[in-house]
């Protein structure tokens, strides 16, 4: 499976959006490939595809409903896996959108990859780096770090980022791994070496971890997590949400600022890797089943916080900087804390954009 990459934003889109005219619109009934993305870019502009072929009315429909939900706060992610579907020439996408980012491949170029860590809660830090997030948690239990990033880049940006911020890395209990892909458990050798910290991801995943290639260190085999897994006694929930991978977890994270309690939502997968597998299909249904079902848990705890391991989707890449005013005015809202409604809206994102996989075929 390819490694998920962050896609830029599309300034194409809006040019499109703008020279949509009235002749084009009156084609959204038109048949075949050039109507089907009239008739989506036609809907997001207004555009009824009344009377039209089923499967352009319902491609329409989902990247609609993706981009109402998506709002001004998840416009990156609609844009990244939107574009992944039947959706891409709707937004007016380029086709590099399609392309994953080259990743860095090494400690030597640190300087393109390193990012300062941010204490972001009471008890949440990022030690992160340029486009993927780690996160850290400490607990009574210890200190959690969860998708410790790739094994060239974990000691300078999650070991030294908790240093930075005044914590002990040999306090580090527990790595949640969300998925096994190198970005997220690459890691995971390194902590579970030096520190013994106990590496917890799905079966699934684990089996995933085995068959993967490439000469870099993978974790030896650990805690296999159920759906509804709760990391120790440190108030961390796992639940099973595959699509991204077979076994990718989501977790439900206990936070606080300044001491008033709020929840966090950790997705734990993104973008479709399974585009032109030949069981698509299911990995699609597998992906919407995951996001609706993770959104009614988060709904239900109360989740107000939403984040991502890759610092794009969830907004940290401007979330982060906003802490410092924060910070110096604490009667400023924080700036990851979203509310239930915009969790709910994110979720929605992720189910609408894979519908559109399914409703293209």
């Amino acid at each position: 499976r390819r490694l998920e990459a962050a896609a830029p934003l599309h300034p194409a889109r809006a040019a499109a959006e703008g020279q949509l005219t009235d002749s084009a619109r009156g084609t959204c009934r038109a048949g075949g490939w050039a109507g089907h993305i009239v008739a989506s870019l036609g809907l997001l502009l207004g555009c009824s595809t009344a009377g039209g072929d089923a499967p352009i009315d319902q491609v329409a429909a989902r990247v609609s409903a993706a981009r109402a939900a998506a709002g001004d706060e998840h416009l990156a992610l609609f844009e990244r896996i939107c574009t992944q579907t039947a959706g891409a020439e709707a937004l007016g996408a380029p086709p590099a959108a399609h392309l994953p980012d080259s990743m860095p491949s090494g400690a030597a170029e640190r300087p393109g990859w390193y990012a300062l860590p941010w204490q972001v809660f009471d008890n949440l830090y990022w030690v992160g780096q340029t486009r993927y997030s780690a996160w850290a948690v400490t607990t009574p239990e210890g200190i959690v770090v969860i998708d410790p990033l790739f094994d060239y880049s974990v000691e300078a940006a999650v070991v030294g980022g908790l240093t930075d911020l005044k914590l002990d890395p040999a306090d580090i209990s527990y790595v949640i791994v969300s998925h096994a892909h190198r970005d997220h458990v690459g890691g995971a050798r390194y902590l579970q070496e030096r520190f013994g910290a106990r590496v917890v991801m799905a079966s699934e995943d684990w089996d995933l971890l085995e068959r993967t290639g490439g000469d870099w260190p993978k974790p030896v085999r650990d805690i296999e997590a159920h759906d509804g897994y709760e990391v120790g006694r440190t108030g961390i929930v796992m639940y099973h949400t595959p699509g991204h991978t077979p076994g990718t977890m989501s977790s439900i994270i206990p936070v606080s600022d300044r001491g008033q309690p709020h929840v966090a939502a950790l997705w734990g997968g993104t973008a479709f890797n399974f585009m032109g597998d030949a069981d698509e299909d299911e990995w699609f249904r597998a992906y919407v089943a995951s996001a609706e079902r993770f959104a009614e848990i988060a709904r239900a705890a109360g989740a107000d916080v939403i984040l991502s391991n890759h610092p794009q989707y969830d907004g940290s890449t401007t979330k982060l900087p906003a802490l410092t005013e924060h910070g110096q005015r604490p009667e400023l809202p924080h700036p990851f804390v979203v509310g239930p409604e915009s969790v709910a809206r994110y979720l929605t994102v992720a189910a609408e954009c894979a519908r559109i996989g399914l409703a293209d075929g």
